[in-house]
């Protein structure tokens, strides 16, 4: 059996599935096993089986003799030499042109920064002039704010001597609800709850919830009309209502148990016509939000919950 050139190109250990140091046992046995697959008589309508078992034949020929073995052994391992050697050309080759990429690379890149810089330097002489020219009119509005802030307090310091003439100082309120010792929540009533449960009255200066007595704090307000309101309409949440009542700063003529007299007011001062008008809004508002709270705690309950 003639071996074809086409076949001396090819790897017949790799087509026979066998190692290089094989011996003619073995290379006999992979050679039966994959004839018997594709032998013409199994496969007589593939071309392509024929081709191999053609292909199968001559390998086995050649590996089972040993000179023909030998020289083509050394066939072989002069190919794979020679593509070992392409192979490390071509990397060196290849690393010599990524070397001369990056290079190209780095000084453009360079080129980029040195240019960056310039107009960094630029845009940083401008910034500079213009804080110049604007720090003039910077300093000139802070200082009108600050004067603004002055005249707002003088005018609530004013505002607090009218509505509270006999001098008793900021009104102060003292509130209570149920909480036990050992509620985490304490009974629903945090320093956020209460300050935007109260702040809707008017403004709230301090708020002080006790940490030796549980269930208990003081509202300080900083105008006796937000804490005459605070006492006559707030009643706290649903499910643990507030109690609340005059700490200090009370108007004479004010019930701060039921909130039924108001009598000794003058009309138009703590509470006017307009004040008793918007009542109902108030409370509709305060209904709303005393809702919104409930739910917002009731989310916060269910998120803390372990999963």
């Amino acid at each position: 059996m003639a071996v074809t050139k086409e076949l001396l190109q090819m790897d017949l250990y790799a087509l026979l599935g066998i190692g290089e140091k094989a011996a003619d046992k073995e290379v006999k046995k992979a050679y039966r096993q994959k004839a018997l697959t594709c032998h013409p008589d199994k496969n007589p309508d593939n071309p392509q089986a024929a081709e191999l078992f053609h292909q199968l034949s001559q390998a086995l020929e050649v590996l089972t003799d040993a000179a023909a073995r030998a020289a083509y052994d050394k066939v072989r391992k002069a190919k794979k030499q020679a593509a070992e050697r392409t192979q490390k050309l071509d990397e060196r080759r290849k690393k010599v042109k990524l070397d001369l990429e990056a290079r190209e690379r780095q000084a453009q890149a360079q080129g980029s920064e040195v240019e960056e810089d310039s107009r960094s330097t630029r845009t940083l002489e401008q910034e500079i002039a213009r804080l110049r020219e604007d720090g003039s009119r910077q300093l000139e509005e802070q200082q009108r704010l600050i004067q603004e802030q002055i005249r707002q307090e003088r005018e609530q310091r004013l505002r607090g001597k009218t509505e509270n003439p006999e001098g008793k100082g900021t009104p102060k309120l003292k509130l209570k609800w149920k909480c036990k010792k050992e509620d985490e929540t304490k009974g629903g009533y945090s320093k956020d709850v209460l300050l935007r449960i109260l702040q809707k009255y008017g403004e709230v200066l301090n708020l002080v919830i006790s940490s030796k007595k549980t269930g208990s704090a003081v509202v300080e307000f900083a105008s006796v009309k937000a804490a005459v309101l605070a006492v006559k309409n707030e009643v706290g949440l649903v499910n643990n209502p507030l109690k609340i009542s005059w700490l200090e700063g009370q108007p004479q003529g004010t019930v701060s148990t039921d909130g039924t007299s108001y009598s000794g007011l003058p009309q138009g001062s703590v509470l006017s016509e307009r004040d008793y008008e918007s009542l109902v809004m108030m409370r509709m508002r305060q209904a709303a939000e005393r809702q919104q709270l409930i739910e917002q705690m009731q989310r916060e309950d269910e998120e803390g919950l372990p999963t």
